[in-house]
């Protein structure tokens, strides 16, 4: 299967940065962007390893190289000089594992998911890895990285517990030349038909690691799920933009009486009503009243308002609002809007719950957002808690951060 993946070049390129580049990298950032580049030594292809250099000669950087995109250089390591290889990838992914051990240890029942493997912020920019019990799920961001899949599968099943792994791509690097790889391509193992069950929580999900959305799973919620589930004992609960259900099943398990999944696609929320069917042996779950309604969230909560609906907690977790820059005052009114009507669903001394996954939104502004647009809708909002990235999403540069929640009590 990787007898067609492009080879990495013997003959490393030499490259000069900006000063204010220079200072970036020295400081951790993993980007070097192609307007920083001073020169480089020869041409080179895509995967290629260049070493970055002072003014002096001196080794300041080794990374992946792209002469097509506007990331000229995704960093792989800074300091010293070091050789990149096989030992190289394993040491990265041993580091990564080891972080995200107590997820495992967490996980009684044996089946974790988790990122394993969060690109820049673990070193490895461009470069996803996500586990689903002995599954895991490389995402390719970048098509640097198809020179090095052969080495980094290799190293992902020697040091972990993965029987099987399969390779997603990236939007851009789909459309682009894939060297006879497919998204969702099984390339390692095998992995039986239909989805792969793990657990978070104690509870049972399904994934479809092949075609389903990011990965199988939106895994960066996991904490913010747990702490709904154990606020819901004896609610009634509006889960909207609920996608999988993973929010509505943590609430049926912490013994919500209901529970009203919305979300725009049907199939998707067939998958959350199969999720909650795996959990029907819990008691909880089989008591809980569980409902769900296909439509724009927008459209569905403001039906829900005029017929005079309401619940004692409102989850809203949208997707991204703001894909590019010049996009953030659409989010920041998508916001507002959504804190409009949701704050008209929730009771009185009720919890609302607003969640951003835009990173060009800060969280600054996005909470701002959120009070101010509870204010004018007359809602004294008390915070909570906020939260943001669980440990297996680490962010370690500013642009790798974009979760952040709200848990309000709306008096």
């Amino acid at each position: 299967m990787f007898e067609t993946l492009p080879q990495v070049s013997e003959r490393r390129l030499g490259v000069r940065i900006t000063a204010d580049a220079l200072r970036h990298v020295r400081a951790g950032h993993p980007w070097v962007f192609d307007e920083s580049v001073a020169s480089v030594s020869h041409e080179g292809a895509e995967g290629d390893l260049a070493v970055i250099f002072d003014n002096d000669r001196r080794f300041v950087a080794i990374g992946l190289y792209d002469p097509n995109g506007p990331i000229t250089i995704r960093v792989l390591h800074v300091g010293k000089p070091a050789t990149i290889d096989v030992d190289f990838w394993t040491q990265a992914i041993v580091a990564a594992r080891k972080i995200r051990q107590p997820l495992v240890d967490a996980e009684s029942a044996g089946r974790p998911a988790f990122r394993l493997i969060n690109g820049e912020s673990d070193g490895l920019p461009g470069f996803v890895v996500d586990r689903y019990d002995t599954t895991l799920v490389v995402k390719l961001y970048s098509s640097v990285w198809f020179a090095h899949l052969a080495l980094l599968t290799e190293a992902l099943l020697v040091t972990t517990e993965a029987t099987s792994v399969v390779l997603r791509l990236g939007r851009n690097v789909a459309a682009g030349e894939t060297y006879g790889l497919d998204d969702g391509d099984v390339i390692a193992g095998e992995i039986p038909d239909g989805p792969v069950l793990f657990t978070e929580g104690g509870l049972t999900f399904e994934a479809d690691v092949r075609a389903g959305q990011k990965t199988g799973h939106f895994l960066d919620q996991r904490a913010n799920r747990l702490r709904l589930g154990r606020l819901s004992c004896d609610r009634d609960i509006l889960d909207v933009f609920a996608s999988t259900g993973g929010f509505s099943v943590h609430a049926a398990a912490g013994g919500a009486r209901s529970v009203h999944s919305v979300d725009i696609s049907a199939p998707t929320l067939a998958v959350a009503e199969r999720n909650l069917a795996l959990n029907t042996a819990r008691a909880e779950v089989a008591a809980c009243k569980h409902t769900t309604e296909v439509g724009d969230a927008f459209d569905v909560m403001i039906a829900l308002a005029r017929a005079g609906k309401t619940y004692d907690i409102v989850i809203v977790d949208p997707p991204s609002f703001a894909q590019k820059q010049s996009s953030i005052d659409v989010a920041v009114r998508a916001y507002t809007r959504l804190t409009h009507i949701g704050l008209r669903l929730v009771r009185p001394g009720g919890i609302f719950v607003q969640a951003s996954c835009s990173s060009r939104v800060s969280a600054d502004l996005f909470y701002a957002t959120v009070l101010d647009a509870a204010d004018a809708a007359g809602r004294d909002l008390r915070q909570l808690v906020r939260t943001g990235h669980d440990i297996d999403h680490p962010v370690t540069f500013p642009e790798g951060g974009y979760l952040k929640a709200g848990f309000f009590r709306a008096l």
